[in-house]
């Protein structure tokens, strides 16, 4: 058993590469292996999102606060709140984050695929994101 105390692990902001805003990375996690999970609770300012992005083994989002917004590719923006999960299938290419006037907090976690769990691409324009 491996306990990591809460406030043990320092707070770190979200690489501008992969986020547009304020975001905020806290508790990451990663198991050893022969497990392949790993993940995050992430916080994200009023506005702030996501690169698009993939993973090969899909992602679970668990919203823990607030209200934001998440877009698959061709589909519509959804608005996830306060104890929604949401699934994206492995490959499936999509983005999330906070709502243009509330932030938005959700663990998540995905799996690795030969040592990567995540594939960044182009960043969410403006315009996407207000639909």
């Amino acid at each position: 058993m491996d306990i990591k105390r809460n406030g043990s692990q320092p707070s770190a902001p979200g690489p501008s590469d992969y986020f547009t805003g304020t975001v905020r990375l806290d508790a990451p996690f990663s198991a050893s292996a022969p497990a392949r999970i790993s993940g995050a609770t992430v916080t994200f300012e009023p506005g702030a999102r996501t690169a698009w992005h993939t993973h090969p083994l899909g992602q679970t989002l668990i919203v823990t606060a607030g209200l934001g917004w998440a877009q698959r590719e061709g589909g519509v923006v959804e608005e996830i709140g306060a104890g929604d999960i949401v699934w994206f299938e492995p490959g499936e290419k999509h983005w999330h984050g906070a709502s243009p006037a509330t932030a938005m907090t959700h663990v998540a976690i995905a799996e690795s695929l030969d040592g990567r769990a995540v594939d960044w691409l182009e960043k969410v324009t403006d315009a996407q994101y207000r639909r």
